[in-house]
C-alpha cells in the first residue's frame, strides 16, 4: 500500500504515536498509509531555524519536496525559565554532543544546582508543522508546563523527562506511564491541534 503521508522521523515509535492521535479523528482511514522518513529515503536537512517552529517547518518542506507527499515533522525541547528559554532549540545537543541525554541532563542540573525549587519553572515545547507538495503549511504549539527537580527520577521517557515535574503532578514525565505522558505531553498536545488539519489533507480537502 502506497504512503499518503509521511512523518519526518526514523523513530517506529513516533510514527506509532501519531497514528494512535489521529485514529480518533480519521477513523475511517487506513492510517498503515502513515509512514516514517526512513521508509521513503528522506532527506535530513540542516535545521538552522532559531525557533521550533522554523525547525519544525525545515523538516517538513525537506520532506514533502522529497516525496510530493504531505509532510509532518516537529521540534521540540525543554526552556527554563531562569535561563531566558534555554536550553530551548538546543536541547538535544545542550552538553555539546547531540543526543547525549545523560550529559545534557547533568549538565542542566549541574548549572541550576544552586537555583531554589521556587525558581525551576521549565516547559517542554514543541511545534509540528505539515507542509503539503503544493505549498500549504500549518503550525501547531504545545507545552507541558512543570518544574525542575534537583535529581533526576524515573527510568521511562528521555531526553530531560527524569528532571520535569508537571505541574499538578508529585512524578517526574520519566516517571509516569508511556499512556499518562502522551495525555499531557507537548508533543501530543501539539499533535492533537494538528491532527484536523492533517485530517482535512488526507481527506483531499
Amino acid at each position: 500500500m502506497s504512503a499518503r503521508l509521511v512523518l519526518a522521523t526514523h523513530n517506529a515509535h513516533k510514527v506509532g504515536e501519531l497514528r494512535a492521535i489521529l485514529a480518533p479523528v480519521l477513523p475511517d482511514l487506513d492510517l498503515s498509509t502513515v509512514v516514517g522518513s526512513r521508509e521513503v529515503g528522506g532527506p535530513e536537512p540542516v535545521e538552522d531555524g532559531l525557533t521550533f517552529e522554523a525547525n519544525a517547518l525545515i523538516k517538513a518542506r525537506a520532506l514533502a519536496a522529497h516525496t510530493g507527499l504531505p509532510a509532518v515533522a516537529d521540534d521540540s525541547g525543554l526552556a527554563v525559565d531562569v535561563l531566558g528559554g534555554a536550553p530551548g532549540i538546543f536541547s538535544a545537543r545542550w552538553s555539546g554532543s547531540h543526543g547525549d541525554d545523560a550529559a545534557n541532563l547533568a549538565l542542566l542540573l549541574a548549572q541550576l544546582a544552586d537555583i531554589a525549587p521556587e525558581h525551576r519553572g521549565a516547559r517542554f515545547v514543541c511545534a509540528a508543522a505539515i507542509v503539503t507538495p503544493d505549498g500549504r503549511e500549518h503550525v501547531e504549539r504545545g507545552e507541558l508546563v512543570g518544574t525542575l527537580t534537583l535529581e533526576p527520577r524515573g527510568t521511562g521517557g528521555f531526553g530531560y523527562d527524569p528532571a520535569l515535574q508537571p505541574l499538578g503532578e508529585r512524578r517526574t514525565c520519566a516517571e509516569l506511564t508511556p499512556d499518562e505522558k502522551n495525555a499531557i505531553s507537548h508533543r501530543g498536545q501539539a499533535f492533537r491541534a494538528l491532527a484536523p488539519v492533517i485530517a482535512d489533507v488526507l481527506r483531499g480537502g
